[in-house]
């Protein structure tokens, strides 16, 4: 039979890597202010000098490096993390929706990619809670999902927004400063979307030791079995 695998350092990596996300993220934001100034400078009249341009090309090009290497690294360590979740769900609970394999492949399907994440992420929460209290283990309020709807709606309007910004033209000042606009936006989208997917991490990995707590509790009372009825034979 098949062991339920450590998750905690996956989660914990997870979330390190989000809060560095959002770290850029605020960078960005201050970073796109600055060049939303400087587009109104230029429209108002204004003289921006060839130095100050260049800097706020180069500034933007280096977050947006950044922010894209960062970003990566962040979505392989948390579907990591939501794989292996599932991955030990699978082993305590026979009738889930989908198969473990899913936990990761369903974030890189067209269509597919905008609703089976969340319904997974779901599951694991509401199984989880079922299960523990089937066994008797007590998790107060940890694996609530009201923050599931929040983080989805905003994950999918960021995916939206970032789609427009990346296709919009920037061929005339206008075009700048609306594309600096819907880049502010998104920035501030960004900030409490990294918030909210941290504390889902947080509060999910609070709970998962209990599974592999119960296994322990059970192999040890199965051994402890033909002892004691070693023992009532003897007697």
């Amino acid at each position: 039979m098949e062991e339920l695998r450590p998750n905690g350092q996956r989660a914990k990596n997870a979330m390190l890597l989000i809060w560095i996300v959002m770290a850029i993220e605020l960078v960005a934001l201050i970073s796109k202010c600055f060049q939303y100034n400087l587009l109104q400078t230029a429209v108002n009249g204004g003289v921006i000098t060839t130095d100050e341009a260049i800097a706020n090309d180069t500034t933007e090009q280096t977050i947006a490096i950044l922010y894209l290497i960062v970003y990566i690294i962040s979505a392989v360590t948390f579907i990591q993390w939501f794989r292996r979740a599932y991955y030990n769900l699978h082993l305590k609970t026979e009738f889930l929706s989908h198969s473990e394999g899913w936990a990761a492949g369903s974030w890189f399907v067209p269509i597919i990619s905008l609703y089976r994440p969340v319904q997974i992420m779901r599951e694991l929460y509401e199984e989880t809670e079922s299960y523990l209290t089937e066994k008797g283990l007590n998790i107060d309020d940890k694996l609530k999902t009201n923050m599931l709807t929040p983080w989805w709606t905003l994950w999918i309007i960021s995916n939206i927004l970032g789609r427009i910004i990346s296709k919009y033209p920037t061929n005339s000042i206008d075009d700048l400063i609306n594309s600096t606009i819907a880049s502010i936006v998104l920035n501030i989208i960004g900030i409490p979307l990294a918030l909210i997917a941290i504390k889902i991490i947080k509060d999910y990995s609070r709970v998962e030791p209990l599974l592999i707590e119960n296994e322990i509790n059970e192999k040890q009372l199965k051994t402890t079995e033909p002892l004691v009825e070693s023992n009532l034979e003897i007697s």
